[in-house]
């Protein structure tokens, strides 16, 4: 039965979410179950591209994006694909009329990870993030928003700026990762040896301008995303905060993580404001 297939999906694109990342997965848990498990299929098909690109070294990855491509393509053609993951996703898609130019600049961004290494200019570096991680917040507020059009419009800016800022933090946690495996650097101009406190001064700088920006929209979204979300910003809050009192020769030797019990002392915190009303 479909309807069996269909659940299993599901259940895979939890599994992703859950099994990738425990900050993504925690916060999904605080939102409403009505929306949960599109957020999980969204999560999980961002997740498997991005796997792609990162990870897969021993493979030709251009072919594996290429067929990846090609089965979403299908998927969202037909309405089912036998990826698992595949097949959650263009039930997202098809249920909340998520557009395809998203669809489509975020596997851009995926392909420039296949061979560009460096971003030279804020041009350049801005449509990357937009289509790595802008384009994922605007999926997500498709879900939250449940086909008001208004709204989404509405909150649309603040959702990018949200994507912006989690993507930025992302970069900054991962300088020395994504130099030393990856031989990548995101940050225009950007050179790890010369990174010191002035260069990470004007990164922190973008960052905040972002996090000012979003929190005026978490403050607008419907009751069922609102405390997932603000639990999501507030962790991420954390680790910049983190960042930001770590030495630059530090962040350039290691990754720099919120512990497990520190991320559970957001959420607590997170949902005493929440239940307070005072988000």
């Amino acid at each position: 039965m479909k309807k069996i297939f269909d659940e299993v999906s599901e259940k895979c694109s939890k599994l992703v979410t859950q099994s990738y990342s425990t900050s993504f997965g925690l916060a999904t848990k605080m939102l409403s179950p009505k929306i949960r498990p599109h957020i999980y299929n969204i999560y999980g098909f961002v997740r498997f591209a991005d796997e792609i690109v990162d990870t897969f070294h021993n493979y030709n990855k251009k072919e594996l994006l290429d067929k990846f491509e090609d089965d979403l393509y299908y998927s969202l053609k037909n309405k089912i694909s036998l990826n698992p993951i595949l097949n959650s996703f263009q039930k997202t898609v098809h249920e909340y009329d998520i557009d395809i130019e998203l669809i489509n600049s975020f596997l851009k961004s995926m392909r420039w990870d296949l061979d560009k290494k460096d971003y030279l200019n804020k041009s350049e570096f801005d449509e990357y993030v937009y289509g790595s991680a802008d384009v994922v917040g605007l999926m997500c507020l498709k879900v939250f928003v449940n086909g008001d059009k208004n709204l989404y419009s509405e909150l649309k800016a603040y959702a990018m700026s949200l994507g912006s800022a989690f993507q930025k933090v992302n970069f900054l946690r991962d300088l020395k990762q994504d130099h030393d495996g990856l031989n990548r650097s995101y940050f225009p101009n950007l050179n790890l040896e010369n990174f010191d406190e002035s260069t990470k001064l004007d990164i922190l700088n973008e960052i905040d301008d972002d996090f000012s920006q979003a929190i005026n929209g978490i403050f607008r979204l419907p009751n069922s995303a609102r405390f997932g979300v603000y639990t999501a910003y507030k962790y991420y809050l954390k680790l910049l905060n983190k960042l930001r009192n770590t030495p630059t020769f530090k962040i350039k030797s290691t990754r720099i993580r919120v512990p497990n019990y520190q991320k559970m002392n957001v959420l607590a915190r997170s949902y005493v404001r929440y239940r307070l009303n005072i988000l």
